[in-house]
Order: C-alpha cells, then sequence, then structure tokens
C-alpha cells in the first residue's frame, strides 16, 4: 500500500545499535572467564579469515565506558550486547563467578546512567566449551537445564534494570553452520546431528522463556531469528511452490516453534521420510508451548529469490562468500524443495548478500500477520571495506544510503500497522566478523585495527554516526 502520509515512529521507539560478547570483548581469560566454542574453533586452521580471532576483539571489556560515552554522544536510546556465558559460569555450570557478574552489572549501570536502554541477548554462539567437551553441546538435552540455569542466573542478577532480554541469537544460524556447513563450531556435517540438536536448542529457548515468565520478572524476552524473506523468481507455478517451500524450510521450521510450539507438516512430513527428524515427546510439545515469546527479534540483511530444483540432478547448499571477493557465491538449494538464484532488480554487497530495503517491509509484515507479536529489529546494518583517510574521517556514504532506506522500510511497515518495537543496527563499533575478520566493518565507530595487529585500537568516528545522530534526535521523522 502507498501513503499519502505515513505514520510516525513511536515516541518510545529504541534507536539502538548492537555487538555480541565474543566479538567485541577480548579479554578472553580475564577475571575467571572460562573458554567458549569459538575460543577453540578459530584456532583450528583455515576455519576464518587470516586465522583471526577474538582473544583482544576490540577490547571492549577495558574500554567499556569509553564506547557508553560515544553511545550517549550519538544519542542511542538503546544498546543490544550478549553476555558471554563462560564469564558467568566459567565450565557452564557450577559455581557462578561474581567477577563476570560485576562486568556486567557495572557495564548495564554505566548505560543506564547514560540513559541508554540495555537489550541483553543471553547467547549468541558463545558455547562453554566444557559442555561441548562433557555432553556434546546442544546435542544433549542437559543442556536445556544448564541453560535454564544460566537464564535465571542472568534474570536474578539483572533483571531489576533489563526490560528486554532475547534468548537465542540466530539459532537457525549456528545450528545449520555447526552441524551442517562445517563452517561454526562444532563444525560436523551430520543432517540427522543437526535436526537433533536444533530440537534441544528449541527446547532450552522454551525453557528460558517459561523460566522468565514464571519467576515474573519485568519486561519482555524474545528470541532473534535470522530471516531472509523469499521471493519466487518469477510466475511460473512451479517456483511459486519452490517460494513457499523455501519459507517452510527456512523461516517457518522455526518460528513456528518459538510462537505455536510446533513445527511445519510439510517439513517435518520430509525429514520423517529422510531418516532425519528429531525425536518429539509429549512434554516437548508441552514446554515448547508453554514458552512462548513476548516479541519477535528480528535480524534482517536480506532476500532470497527462489526458483524450483529438481530432486535429481539439483544443486546443494553452496558456502558462503567469506572472502568479501564480489561475484564468486554460486546457487544454493535442497533437491526437490528449492533454490537461490539471481535476481535481476537487486544488487549484491562485496560478500553477495542481496540489498533489499524492501524486504525489511515485507518481513515485519509478514512476521505480523502469521505471528502476531511486536517485533523488535534486533539486526541490520551493512558489512564493507571502510577506509581511514589520513585526517581520520571515514565516509561511508554508502552505509548510510543503506540504513537510510530499511529504516523508510520500517516506517512503511509501521504505517502498515506493525508494531515495532525498536532498531537496533549491526553494529555500534567495528568488530571482528566471526569467519570474515576486521576486514568487514558494520559500525558507526570505526575500530583502527586489522588481521594482523590491534594496533592502539583508537576509536574514530565515522561519518555514518552523526547521521545517525540525527536521524534519533528527529526520531526518524525527515526520512
Amino acid at each position: 500500500m502507498e501513503y499519502k502520509k505515513m505514520s510516525h515512529f513511536p515516541t518510545d521507539f529504541l534507536w539502538g545499535a548492537s555487538s555480541a560478547a565474543y566479538q567485541i570483548e577480548g579479554a578472553y581469560r580475564e577475571d575467571g572467564k572460562g573458554l567458549s566454542v569459538w575460543d577453540k574453533f578459530v584456532r583450528i586452521p583455515g576455519k576464518t579469515f587470516k586465522g583471526t580471532n577474538g582473544d583482544v576483539a576490540v577490547d571492549h571489556y577495558h574500554r567499556f565506558k569509553e564506547d557508553v560515552a560515544l553511545m550517549k554522544e550519538q544519542g542511542l536510546k538503546a544498546y543490544r550486547f550478549s553476555i558471554a556465558w563462560t564469564r558467568i559460569f566459567p565450565e557452564g555450570k557450577g559455581q557462578v563467578n561474581q567477577k563476570g557478574i560485576n562486568f556486567y552489572n557495572r557495564l548495564i549501570d554505566e548505560l543506564i546512567a547514560n540513559r541508554i536502554e540495555p537489550v541483553v541477548t543471553l547467547y549468541h554462539w558463545d558455547l562453554p566449551q566444557a559442555l561441548q567437551d562433557e555432553y556434546g553441546g546442544w546435542e544433549s538435552r542437559e543442556i536445556v537445564t544448564d541453560f535454564t540455569n544460566y537464564a535465571k542466573t542472568c534474570f536474578d542478577a539483572f533483571g531489576d534494570r533489563v526490560n528486554y532480554w532475547v534468548s537465542l541469537n540466530e539459532q537457525n544460524v549456528f545450528i545449520s553452520h555447526g552441524y551442517q556447513m562445517e563452517s561454526h563450531p562444532p563444525a560436523v556435517n551430520d543432517e540427522k546431528r543437526m535436526y537433533a540438536a536444533n530440537h534441544i536448542a528449541n527446547l532450552a529457548n522454551a525453557s528460558a522463556i517459561k523460566t522468565f515468565h514464571d519467576g515474573h520478572y519485568q519486561g519482555g524476552i524474545g528470541p532473534s531469528f535470522a530471516y531472509s524473506p523469499g521471493y519466487a523468481v518469477n510466475g511460473d507455478p512451479k517456483n511459486q511452490v519452490a517460494a513457499t517451500n523455501y519459507e517452510d524450510y527456512a523461516a517457518h521450521f522455526w518460528m513456528d516453534v518459538y510462537v505455536y510450539g510446533r513445527y511445519p507438516k510439510m517439513i517435518y512430513k520430509w525429514l520423517t521420510e529422510r531418516g532425519t527428524a528429531p525425536v518429539i515427546t509429549e512434554a516437548d510439545r508441552a514446554l515448547l508451548i508453554a514458552g512462548k515469546p513476548d516479541f519477535m527479534g528480528l535480524n534482517y540483511y536480506q532476500t532470497q529469490t527462489i526458483a524450483a530444483n529438481p530432486l535429481v540432478g539439483g544443486v546443494g547448499l553452496a558456502a558462503e562468500n567469506n572472502t568479501g571477493k564480489k561475484g564468486t557465491s554460486s546457487e544454493s538449494g535442497v533437491p526437490g524443495m528449492f533454490k537461490t538464484t539471481n535476481n535481476e532488480f537487486l544488487k549484491q554487497t562485496d560478500w553477495d548478500w542481496n540489498i533489499d530495503p524492501e524486504g525489511l517491509r515485507i518481513a515485519l509484515r509478514r512476521i505480523d500477520s502469521r505471528y502476531d507479536l511486536p517485533v523488535l529489529i534486533t539486526e541490520n546494518g551493512l558489512g564493507a571495506y571502510d577506509k581511514l583517510e589520513e585526517d581520520h574521517q571515514i565516509h561511508d556514504d554508502y552505509r548510510i544510503y543503506f540504513i537510510n532506506e530499511h529504516i523508510k522500510a520500517i516506517k512503511e511497515a509501521i504505517s502498515d500497522g506493525v508494531k515495532v518495537i525498536g532498531y537496533t543496527t549491526w553494529s555500534f563499533t567495528d568488530l571482528l566478523s566471526w569467519s570474515n575478520g576486521y576486514q568487514k566493518r558494520y559500525g558507526f565507530v570505526y575500530i583502527d585495527r586489522d588481521e594482523e595487529s590491534a594496533k592502539e585500537l583508537k576509536r574514530y568516528r565515522k561519518d555514518s554516526f552523526y547521521w545517525y545522530q540525527k536521524v534519533i534526535q528527529e526520531n526518524g521523522q525527515y526520512l
């Protein structure tokens, strides 16, 4: 729908930015912190760009006050960050590490003192290595108890000051990359193990949410899901069916469970026929239903354009472009279900991600229509090669354009009637981009480091820093 006059952003809209503990904190063995699976994984040759790791990252652990001061200067209304499970429980369970509690208390208090709403992610991929070694991490139902205990410890320690909790970040990503594509820990390729681990992660997510609700903690909680809406490449009915398959396979398979406690029938039947369906008990079903979230967290970066993919001779899953060499990715799919294909109407980033602001409006509309939940946009941003000029300026007009167009799409979705709580971009500062090292930059604040050296980790404001500052001041009114 087109509007003569669009709705305004709510006066309490959470304009913010995001990060994750492993990607920014550093201090990976300080103050009693235990090792996570990523601390081990990054030391496997060839798994990350130029062997980069998060040992130092951008040293937020020691510089958080400097970073929060920059957030205040920019005018952020919210800051989404994750808690490192291994700072609270170095072994994943057992004795609480008070020094870890103290660090996040200081960070939360600093944010609140500067009138910035803390949005806390409980799990952003850094599983304690001790739990992976003891019982296989997400492959054991023991983790449901341990994750719930960890979550409750955080609720009790920080819940008097936190109103927004994100339970699991991008479950669809850490499960598929860890158990199917071998590009994340534990780096295996076994679909049966993948779907079993995914089901257990669903149980852990539901258990944490149920514990939050049973404890009557203030605020709300929900998972953040990496949603890339699918379009049929054209009007051919076969491609339309493929696009429907894609939505069930790549989106509803997670979000339906979060909200309704059940898997899409077609996908579960397909898994059963392949012998890869997870075992679901009646107790599981009851827990999943009891773990309904208060909002849906949305991580949106791109859309996918979908075509039919024959069962015989069809395209399988392809590796992602982690090099930053544009045009090096290829079609990817599931034979008999769907495949991704080029969209002539869209441009791509250097990592071959489709740039599609209108897709964010579509994502918001689809979530609102299917789940009838408020949406908190927990990630959206542009990974790019930024250049630090001799005068320490960073002219990232491409990022300004990208975010500007996506904010317009949010405004259109709000005009459509979607309740959007806030928009926390990815990311506030530059950070370690997991497998992509430090070359792929997302932040409003440039961190002067690279893969070879942490240098002095100086912070420099990009042009986008000042642009977003103005957007926040005007509450997005003049976009």
